[in-house]
């Protein structure tokens, strides 16, 4: 496997203090241990794959999911639990001048039909996710910053048809949001989540419906053959007659060769405090249960959570290792204490990373990968991959069994993506556009 960064990466130690996995248990699933046929394989078991994967089984297809570790393990399991409007990082601006207004609004639309589609699953399977918050909130982290939330508001009527509200920074200690902020702008759609208990939801929904999901089952080989395709994993061929890449930043640039230098990860750092008492959230004047992120390029994204454990987290890690690790960790830390002042003793029980997904257009991708019969993938979704990352999988299940989608596919979306400029010294850009930021958020 050709990857970006070191083993390290890859590994257990990132994902090694993670809330998620001490909140809710999964049963353990079977390796792949013999050679196998399916229709479709999918190679992750993230939201991607797990949406595709279920979405597929109930249309009566047989579908087979292998993951390299197991279930929820990549970025989809490492989160900060905002299920909400994104997935891009281009502007109105961008969208307008690439596809033309009416595609902009379809792209827009389609975020929120992301959200929707999310809901619905919860809904129809019965899975209990911890949800709370209505939509999330941008807060102003400078006086300047406000222009541009009210610009944003100004959009939201044509965009997403939804219920907003401007926040001024006297509005805010009154929603209990207090902190360094100068206002902000509320979007009610989207809430927050646990995501392992969304996982292992969609985990077995998809396993009711006749899926077959195997773990520690990574794909080293992908070729294709005059009847479909052929995936080495663990020793063994799984032959399938199509297949859907769905591993986001735990991609791998030579499986196939298509994806090198067509994605870039790019990571996340969280941590996550103990349950905070009444008297201490009153201290630092942050009461509500509102998922909210600040205006930085290298954003700071927080909530408190039901069993009032106070989630923060943020980009703008660079390297790996444990020292890198480390110190990233205590960068989110640093930034947190700023934040929150009254919260400087409270102990951050738990710390993790994972690795968001950027393109080089900064639009996610589901759709056909182009001269690869039989091949689809789903993929970047610039750290918003709760809702996108369900949406694609369920839009590649209808384009895998050759149907037109039933549900809004716009152009910004089906779009394959471009390769980096670096190709495989890519990596070497994520420093210097992390400068410009920091650079840019004073």
């Amino acid at each position: 496997m050709r990857r970006l960064f070191d083993g390290y990466a890859y590994g257990e130690g990132p994902r090694a203090g993670c809330w998620w996995d001490d909140s809710h248990l999964d049963i353990s699933r079977p390796q792949v241990a013999n050679t196998l046929h399916t229709d479709v394989a999918i190679i992750g078991g993230g939201f991607t794959g797990l949406s595709a994967a279920l979405h597929l089984a109930q249309s009566g297809v047989s579908v087979t999911v292998l993951d390299a570790q197991r279930v929820g393990w990549g970025a989809s399991g490492r989160n900060g639990g905002f299920c909400c409007l994104g997935g891009s990082m281009a502007s109105d601006a961008v969208l307008d001048h690439k596809f033309g207004s009416a595609e902009r609004v379809a792209f827009r639309r389609t975020e929120r039909a992301a959200i929707e589609l999310v809901e619905a699953l919860i809904a129809e399977h019965g899975i209990d996710v911890d949800r709370h918050s209505t939509g999330e909130t941008s807060l102003a982290h400078r006086p300047k910053d406000m222009a541009a939330l009210r610009a944003h508001a100004a959009s939201i009527p044509d965009n997403y048809g939804v219920p907003y509200h401007l926040h001024s920074s006297e509005d805010l200690a009154g929603l209990g949001m207090s902190g360094p902020f100068h206002g902000g702008l509320t979007i009610e759609a989207g809430f927050g989540l646990n995501p392992r208990k969304y996982l292992c939801g969609l985990a077995q929904a998809a396993e009711a419906s006749g899926a077959r999901i195997f773990e520690q089952s990574a794909v080293t080989e992908i070729t294709s053959g005059v009847d479909g395709w052929v995936l080495r994993v663990n020793g063994y061929k799984v032959r399938a007659d199509r297949v859907v890449l769905a591993t986001n930043g735990y991609s791998s640039d030579d499986l196939p060769e298509w994806l090198a230098g067509r994605y870039l990860p790019s990571q996340s750092n969280v941590i996550v405090t103990r349950p905070l008492s009444d008297e201490e959230l009153s201290a630092a004047g942050w009461t509500t249960d509102q998922m909210a992120y600040d205006t930085r390029n290298l954003l700071h994204y927080f909530r408190l959570m039901p069993d009032r454990r106070f989630l923060f987290g943020m980009r703008g890690g660079i390297f790996t290792g444990f020292r890198a690790e480390a110190r990233a960790t205590a960068r989110v830390r640093a930034d947190f204490d700023a934040m929150f002042p009254a919260w400087r003793r409270v102990e951050a029980t738990h710390g993790w990373s994972g690795m968001v997904c950027l393109a080089r257009d900064r639009l996610p991708f589901a759709g056909a990968v182009p001269d690869h019969p039989g091949l689809w993938a789903g993929l970047c979704y610039h750290g918003n991959g709760v809702a996108m990352g369900t949406y694609s999988g369920a839009v590649l299940a209808q384009l895998v069994q050759g149907e037109v989608p039933q549900m809004p596919y716009p152009e910004a979306l089906r779009t394959p993506l471009r390769r980096f400029e670096l190709g495989r010294f890519r990596r070497a850009m994520i420093p210097l556009a992390y400068a410009g930021y920091a650079m840019s958020d004073r």
